[in-house]
């Protein structure tokens, strides 16, 4: 199967765990795509659910494709998520954020009970790190956060400066209006320990650390869909 092959095949899979009646979070990214597509099918087939997006992008997508996007405020918690991810490593912990949705996508995952993510064989690690590693920021004082971010880095052996994403030469702006940093840590020996001391970086509004929030992960590889579990 080619990537876009495997991606189809997970955002099919995905299905299975999807009950009519169910509140569901709906992903960001190339591969929850593929879901929001197989779920728009299965909604104009008559199958009944109450929606909500990750991200504008996902809600542009949605209702593109005739889905109603409710708000989260309006719907509470949620019975399932399905996600895409950058990285998926050992346990199910995650590197997130490369579309730029990683708070939204996060606060959506922790009022799910169920997480499903979903990736190609390529996301699959060994150890996070390879993926730079996104980090939102606020953007009142952001030279201050990001040195103080370097600062905890050195703490965990990363010697590589946070990059200030862009987008046709002006900064990234998340959907929240924040900034985006990513680190490209090379390997991340300890995801827990530094995503808290990221967290206590007063500025630092999220990262793109998911840890203990997948329950199952669904990655696609050439033979077929593989089923991984922390």
């Amino acid at each position: 199967m080619t990537v876009d092959e495997q991606k189809e095949a997970v955002g099919e899979a995905a299905l299975k765990y999807v009950k009519p009646g169910m509140k569901v979070g709906l992903g960001t990214g190339s591969t929850a795509a593929w879901f929001v597509k197989a779920v728009a099918r299965e909604v104009k087939a008559g199958l009944k659910l109450t929606l909500v997006s990750t991200s504008v992008q996902t809600t542009q997508l949605a209702e593109s494709l005739g889905l109603a996007i409710k708000d989260i405020n309006d719907v509470g918690m949620l019975d399932l998520c399905v996600d895409g991810a950058d990285e998926v490593g050992e346990g199910l912990a995650l590197i997130k954020g490369g579309g730029g949705a990683l708070l939204r996508e996060k606060l959506i995952w922790e009022l799910a009970k169920t997480c499903v993510v979903i990736a190609d064989a390529a996301k699959h690690v060994p150890v996070l790190g390879k993926f730079p590693l996104p980090i939102e920021v606020e953007p009142f004082a952001w030279k201050g956060t990001v040195n103080r971010v370097s600062d905890v880095l050195v703490e965990f052996e990363i010697d590589k400066l946070p990059v200030m994403r862009k987008k046709d030469g002006q900064p990234w702006i998340t959907d929240g209006g924040n900034l985006i940093f990513d680190v490209a840590c090379g390997r991340i020996e300890d995801p827990s320990g530094l995503g808290a001391a990221l967290k206590s970086v007063t500025g630092v509004v999220d990262h793109g650390l998911f840890l203990d929030l997948a329950e199952v992960a669904l990655i696609a590889t050439p033979d077929g869909v593989r089923i991984v579990e922390p």
